[in-house]
């Protein structure tokens, strides 16, 4: 695969493909970015292949780490300090937990405690998959975004891959950059970066217009709230807006309340659990503020509140789907 662009043409590009584009131009046009992380240079490139081909190309800005999400997040606050962009790669989001203390305590209080900026990016693999079990599935974004000095981004599509990696790369704030481990492989589009639809980020996208029920999600499960929004238009003809908010910290309550001023109703979908959510926090924002629009009580979606399943039967079970949110769609538009 030709990482170096030369006058690119629209083709089909994966998710994972999309990341790795990102990374490579900037490593190219910013000489202060470098990539570190457990197994991204030489020839293995990550655990999902996202830096493969980097190393080669920059052998001394792509560089291996210790086993040690906790170290490798400290060496970047630090290199951050020093006048560098360092974007880092966990293998899985789960061992953010490691990291947590220099991520909260130390990245997202910089410039409160000390007037520094602290530029870094932290690449997390998210999501669940079949088999992944409890420490390789889980979506993390709740632990971060009650975090005041964090950015926390999910792009859930190929241009907001790219696009929103690029933007991140660019702030003064520490970014953690949620990837859904199923998308970059599953997910392709044609995309030409010249003529795709670049939001600013923190900005939340409309991917689908309607008038009868808001459904809010981001990441993957975008694509589940898209396909209920087909089968509800189909089989009920019910119009679904549907809210990818890409950005979760800070959070565009702007665009969601206009919906929800529109259509009279929410639901809020995630592949997270229930409890102390980003999914808590829209519900709160929209009683509070959007009370006199609402027609029906707002409601959401999540996974199970239990441990991420090994088995794929229970995973299923676990974790939510379009026929559930169609379904959750169908229940609040009848109250």
């Amino acid at each position: 695969m030709r990482l170096q662009r030369q006058e690119p043409a629209e083709r089909l590009v994966k998710y994972l493909e999309a990341i790795r584009l990102a990374l490579g131009e900037l490593l190219e046009h910013d000489p202060r970015v470098f990539l570190y992380g457990q197994d991204i240079a030489g020839t293995f490139g990550g655990a999902f292949k996202a830096t493969k081909g980097l190393a080669e190309r920059f052998p001394t800005r792509v560089l291996n780490a210790p086993i040690s999400e906790d170290a490798i997040t400290g060496i970047a606050i630090g290199a951050a300090q020093e006048g560098l962009v360092p974007i880092i790669e966990f293998q899985f989001a789960d061992f953010a937990s490691i990291a947590f203390n220099q991520l909260v305590n130390h990245a997202a209080t910089m410039h409160w405690r000390t007037g520094q900026t602290c530029p870094m990016v932290a690449r997390l693999p998210v999501g669940g998959t079949p088999g992944g079990g409890p420490f390789h599935s889980q979506m993390v974004e709740g632990w971060l975004t009650h975090h005041p000095g964090l950015v926390v981004v999910a792009p859930s599509t190929v241009a907001d891959a790219y696009f929103l990696l690029k933007d991140a790369a660019t702030c003064t704030d520490p970014v953690v950059f949620c990837e859904h481990k199923y998308l970059y492989y599953h997910l392709a589009a044609d995309f030409d970066p010249r003529r795709a639809e670049h939001l600013p980020m923190g900005r939340a996208a409309i991917r689908r217009s309607g008038t009868d029920c808001t459904v809010v999600s981001w990441s993957g499960m975008v694509h589940e709230a898209l396909k209920a929004a087909e089968v509800l238009a189909g089989e009920h003809e019910i119009e679904c807006e549907v809210i990818d908010l890409r950005c979760l910290r800070p959070l565009d309550a702007d665009t969601i309340l206009e919906s929800v001023a529109r259509t009279g109703r929410l639901v809020v979908a995630t592949e997270s659990w229930p409890f102390g959510g980003v999914t808590a926090e829209i519900l709160a924002v929209v009683a509070s503020e959007a009370f006199q629009h609402l027609d029906a009580p707002p409601q959401r979606l999540a996974a199970l509140d239990t441990p991420i399943p090994f088995h794929p039967a229970l995973f299923a079970a676990h974790h939510p789907d379009a026929a559930r949110i169609a379904a959750l769609v169908l229940e609040t538009v009848s109250f």
